[in-house]
């Protein structure tokens, strides 16, 4: 069944025809909510963190916890005694229906949109790890579903809710460097495979439902070590490479402050493919449409694997080759002044991030390590002090002070979800944002089962000129 098909199966645009046959929409439920009571789809490895990060919240009751792997599941259990378990999320949507308010999705992503539509058809508020979704179709649909029921959604980049990058968006639309004609990004991690798919099979451990782990992806034979539950991502039915791992968090920020929408063009440059895994490594090319805070066009140039990024003269740092490296825990503490002056002092060594964005623009570049460390402006081969800049800003958009602890900044970007379902603010990346977001992460993807060839975006018909890239919009769903 393609998603076309799947669409149409509900008058709403999703179906719980294929997923579980004999849920029914709920009835409204109440604007306002005194605690929120959550539902858990994935507890391992992520969903293990994003489960913490919701429970800290204090107006949070956690009732129900899914996972296939019923060792997860186990160590969950021991943390929220009184919670429902599951293996099997449609079961667990049917029998708590009415007991859920909020469900949070942390599967490997061939999963995050049939869970996700599941739960937003019973009329309940989602937060869905990145990426969004595996293909364009289900980004588009998950954003029609919840605006026209009116949930309550978010994406889980939890950087999106850090000092330093509402900071640096803050800074790009203040002008600071001009319209931006060019944004680099980069990261050298690999969730990519160049190998052939494995032949044979292994024994399903019995702490394994394999079917339940393959959802609507198709079946295969399971493998010991290829799947589940680290390599996903690497592989074309269920993750989406480096590019949809790390780049949705690096995007995010460049995306944001320069209020993009979908690319025009895309070219990936990089190795063919078997049609199992993702290319090793990745030079995706996008070109913008012109945004209040970019050029005529915008050129965006993404860079993943081993190396990465390529030289390139708007890389290039003032200084003397050095590593940058994160403040130390004891400096976690120092005043705004301090951190000011210690990310400049770090960033004069001279050598790139190992991971961030450099945003080109006509009054000089903005460098944005990722992550926790501040944004430096340069200017002819120079940097140039912001630490007035900074303040000034800081304190008039009530940023507080840089925080050097992640243990203690992730969980803000739950709570906001949290907040808003208690009716206490707006999600800072709803799914009208995540999912612009994530059909420009994917269709770089697709771009690399087409190395080195352009291909053409047309928004408005949802689909690429070149009429070989289309079958990838959208994928089939299997009766599981």
């Amino acid at each position: 069944m393609n998603k076309r098909e799947f669409l149409k199966r509900s008058s709403l645009g999703v179906t719980g025809l294929v997923l579980a046959p004999s849920l029914v929409m709920c009835k409204e439920k109440p604007v306002i909510k005194t605690r929120i009571r959550t539902a858990h789809i994935g507890v391992g490895n992520m969903g293990n963190a994003d489960l913490n990060a919701i429970a800290s919240h204090p107006l949070v009751d956690v009732v129900a916890l899914c996972d296939v792997d019923s060792n997860f599941l186990s160590d969950a259990k021991k943390l929220h005694p009184n919670a429902k378990t599951f293996s099997d999320y449609r079961v667990m949507l049917k029998e708590l229906e009415d007991d859920i308010d909020a469900v949070i999705v942390s599967t490997p992503d061939h999963t995050h949109a049939p869970a996700s539509l599941l739960a937003m058809n019973l009329g309940k508020n989602v937060y869905c790890q990145k990426p969004l979704t595996h293909y364009v179709s289900e980004a588009r649909a998950m954003n029609k579903l919840a605006q026209k029921k009116n949930l309550i959604t978010q994406m889980g980049i939890q950087v999106h809710s850090f000092f330093d990058y509402k900071l640096a968006t803050m800074l790009i639309q203040s002008g600071i460097i001009g319209k931006v004609h060019t944004v680099h990004a980069w990261s050298p991690k690999n969730w990519g495979y160049d190998g052939e798919a494995p032949e044979g099979s292994d024994p399903i451990p019995e702490t394994l439902d394999w079917n339940l782990w393959l959802g609507t992806s198709k079946e295969r034979p399971y493998k010991e070590g290829v799947y589940h539950p680290g390599n996903w991502r690497k592989l074309m039915d269920y993750g989406c490479g480096t590019l949809g791992d790390m780049g949705v968090h690096i995007f995010d920020t460049p995306y944001n402050a320069l209020a993009l929408d979908v690319p025009l063009t895309i070219k990936n440059e990089c190795e063919a493919t078997n049609g199992f895994g993702y290319p090793e490594r990745n030079i995706v090319t996008y070109e913008f449409p012109q945004t209040k805070y970019t050029a005529e066009t915008l050129t965006w140039i993404w860079y993943d694997g081993s190396g990465a990024p390529r030289a390139h003269d708007d890389l290039k740092l003032p200084g003397a080759e050095a590593s940058l490296n994160k403040p130390s825990s004891s400096e976690q503490d120092a005043s705004l002044e301090d951190k000011i002056s210690l990310d400049a002092k770090i960033a004069e060594e001279g050598k790139l991030p190992e991971q961030g964005a450099m945003f080109v623009g006509e009054k000089g570049r903005l460098l944005l390590p990722h992550f926790m460390q501040l944004p430096q402006k340069i200017v002819d081969g120079e940097y140039v002090d912001i630490s007035s800049e900074i303040a000034t800003i800081a304190k008039a958009n009530n940023l507080g002070e840089p925080i050097r602890n992640y243990d203690s900044e992730g969980p803000k970007h739950y709570h906001e979800f949290i907040d808003a379902c208690l009716g206490k603010g707006n999600c800072s990346a709803p799914f009208s944002y995540a999912s612009k977001l994530t059909e420009t992460i994917l269709l770089g993807v697709i771009a690399g089962r087409f190395p080195n060839q352009i291909l053409h975006w047309d928004s408005e018909k949802a689909r690429f000129t070149e009429e070989e890239a289309n079958q990838y919009l959208e994928g089939r769903y299997r009766k599981f």
